[in-house]
């Protein structure tokens, strides 16, 4: 009797460092697994990573994403208004810098952020006075921008909080997903969307937008990087040399809202059909247009795309001292350039930088602002049983 109570007792411990030893290696294999500063792996690749950004004013957290490819570069995603707060691009010499504005932390863009690095809907650029009309009612939005609406109001999707799902391999992504509600902002339909960004083994980023409704209303999706090729600590980006595949732009009247024409660029200082200094003519106040924008604030027309299916090209910026090249592919009709006129020098951004004047640039992939106003631009109206889909591709390279 005293052996068999022995045998078991020897069976149980070794069944007890059995299960601790298979519970160890268990939890080791987890996909994810939290580093010593708070840096949460997701897989065992690492070529995806999490980890908090800092508390929203009602108490929930928001989460920082860093997506790595291979070749090194590195983008971070913040899933607070889905915004692209870092991005790493390497120069001729292979030195990465991160080369767009914006803050180190959450409250920096809860408190100060004209819009750095972030989504903007539901409908990006200007609405005139708040107020369209469709299918024979008038809807009034919020006005954020003297009489007119910007960038989908005061609390577009700039400002909230997206469910996020990372997305681990040899080219990750971030899926993001929000519901804006029938009447937030004054917008029609509960629309859902979903925003996918995925870095590319080619020192791409492809941004992904879908979106569907319940209610006929309206949708312009963009994203509002300010970029200085140069690196965000540097100064300011009139050196850049800009190329656009846009043979007309819009003109707009005192308050930016466009006349309804679309004007040929040849002979104006919007012609950049041929790659040419952004400050060649930025500051040609002979220019009315030049004078309501404080420099460029506008949308140019693209030309047509070469291919039936595919990526039409936006168009090449050139830094040529660092030597990095930044090229933007659409399948929207038209693109925001924006010089940063706005910037003042009362942002104090990442490594205390003080943002001034045109430190930075945005080209933003879009359909035209005031669409849903102006009967002679392609339509942003989308209506239930549809989807809205739209893609945008900013690849980096070197000279």
């Amino acid at each position: 009797m005293a052996n068999f109570i022995k045998k078991y007792l020897n069976l149980a411990c070794y069944a007890l460092i059995f299960s601790t030893v298979t519970s160890a290696c268990q939890n080791q294999e987890q996909t994810q697994t939290e580093n010593s500063d708070n840096t949460v792996k997701l897989t065992e690749q690492t070529n995806i990573t999490q980890q908090e950004f800092g508390k929203m004013p009602d108490g929930r957290m928001a989460m920082l994403y860093t997506l790595r490819n291979a070749e090194g570069m590195e983008v971070k995603i913040t899933n607070y208004g889905g915004t692209i707060t870092h991005w790493t691009a390497p120069d001729k010499n292979g030195k990465y810098e991160d080369v767009v504005l914006g803050h180190d932390s959450l409250s920096g863009y809860l408190t100060a952020s004209p819009y750095f690095g972030c989504i903007i809907g539901r409908y990006g650029n200007r609405i005139a006075k708040g107020k369209f009309t469709l299918e024979g009612q008038t809807y009034t939005l919020a006005v954020n921008n003297g009489e007119n609406h910007l960038h989908g109001g005061l609390q577009g999707f700039d400002k909230v909080l997206w469910e996020a799902t990372p997305i681990d391999g040899e080219e990750p992504a971030l899926k993001l997903t929000y519901l804006s509600k029938d009447g937030e902002e004054g917008y029609p339909g509960n629309l859902q969307v979903e925003v996918t960004y995925r870095l590319q083994k080619d020192n791409a980023l492809r941004i992904d937008y879908q979106a569907t409704t319940d209610k006929t209303t309206v949708v312009n999706l963009t994203n509002h990087t300010y970029f200085n090729l140069l690196g965000h600590t540097e100064g300011d980006i009139l050196g850049h040399e800009l190329m656009l595949n846009a043979s007309a732009f819009l003109p707009v009247d005192k308050t930016m809202i466009p006349t309804g024409e679309i004007r040929p660029v040849k002979g104006t200082v919007f012609d950049f059909t041929q790659s040419t200094p952004i400050g060649a003519r930025i500051n040609d106040t002979k220019d009315e247009q030049i004078k309501f924008g404080i420099g460029y604030d506008h949308s140019w027309v693209l030309n047509p795309p070469t291919e039936k299916d595919g990526l039409n090209l936006v168009g090449k910026v050139v830094e040529p001292n660092s030597g990095r090249i930044l090229e933007i592919f659409t399948t929207e009709p038209a693109v925001q350039f924006y010089t940063g006129n706005f910037l003042n020098g009362s942002i104090t951004g990442k490594r205390g930088v003080v943002y001034k004047q045109r430190y930075g640039f945005c080209l933003e992939t879009q359909h035209y602002p005031d669409s849903p106003n102006k009967k002679n631009f392609p339509s942003t109206v989308l209506k239930p049983n549809e989807t809205y889909q739209t893609s945008t591709l900013h690849r980096f390279s070197v000279n």
